[in-house]
């Protein structure tokens, strides 16, 4: 049975209706649901709420930070609505949702699907403007950075964050996590279009760890730093070695994969 799912819930409510989310978090505190304040979450449950005509839990493969954008956020909710084929959630939703949240995709999963716990992995990409003024509508979501980095050089850093890592250096003080270790699928920096990308994918992320990470690769990118160098800090576990923390306007939550469908 699904750990977030009571027995009696789970007999009552016979599909269970996954979601793929996009949102510009500018104007939201996070994803997690807060009583005082506009959350994606809170926003989301407010339609379904309107749909179901009564309260309607849904639970997301993650949280992202106030600021932080998702291309690609997994959902789901349980339901007792047979009638609405799961495709139709996409605009029956849509309908009642602010334009800052568009829902992707809808689609019908197995009752004991968890779109957190059976998540495998999580991609974030994070854009930066280099070297040229952003336009005001690019500022909303990427980081102005005034110079040009050296991408082969980002690059070289990038290629140590793979497999089980203890990422120490980039948690935050007051990040709650048990575990400070996490598998690192890969990251690496490239062009597109006329921005630069930071991609990542782990099977989870530290509070803020991401924007930590970037920060730190550009800090000792631009004092030059050998690889050498920069994999004694990614290995010392010691916080004060870590770069800024960049601004959470340049991140998105790209997307998730699943173990199963």
């Amino acid at each position: 049975m699904n750990p977030g799912m009571p027995e009696a819930q789970h007999q009552e409510e016979t599909r269970n209706i996954r979601l793929l989310v996009a949102y510009d978090g500018t104007d939201f505190s996070g994803w997690q649901h807060q009583a005082k304040a506009r959350t994606v979450q809170g926003t989301l449950e407010s339609a379904l709420e309107g749909l179901h005509k009564r309260k309607v839990s849904l639970t997301g493969s993650g949280r992202t930070d106030a600021g932080v954008h998702a291309a690609g956020q997994v959902a789901h909710f349980y339901t007792h609505i047979r009638t609405i084929p799961a495709e139709r959630f996409v605009p029956a939703l849509n309908r009642l949702l602010p334009q800052d949240i568009r829902v992707l995709g809808a689609k019908e999963s197995c009752l004991d699907f968890h779109a957190r716990f059976d998540a495998k992995s999580r991609t974030y990409r994070y854009y930066l403007i280099c070297g040229r003024s952003g336009l005001p509508q690019e500022l909303r979501y990427a980081y102005q950075l005034w110079r040009h980095p050296c991408i082969d050089r980002l690059n070289s850093y990038a290629r140590l964050f793979k497999g089980e890592l203890d990422c120490s250096v980039f948690a935050q003080a007051r990040d709650p996590s048990s575990s400070r270790n996490r598998y690192i699928f890969g990251a690496c920096f490239f062009i597109q279009g006329d921005m630069l990308v930071f991609e990542i994918t782990a099977n989870a992320f530290l509070w803020k760890m991401i924007r930590s990470i970037l920060g730190t690769l550009l800090h000792y990118e631009e004092q030059g730093l050998s690889v050498k160098g920069f994999k004694a800090i990614l290995n010392s576990g010691d916080r004060s070695l870590a770069g800024p923390t960049v601004p959470p306007q340049g991140l998105f939550l790209w997307s998730i994969t699943y173990y199963r469908s």
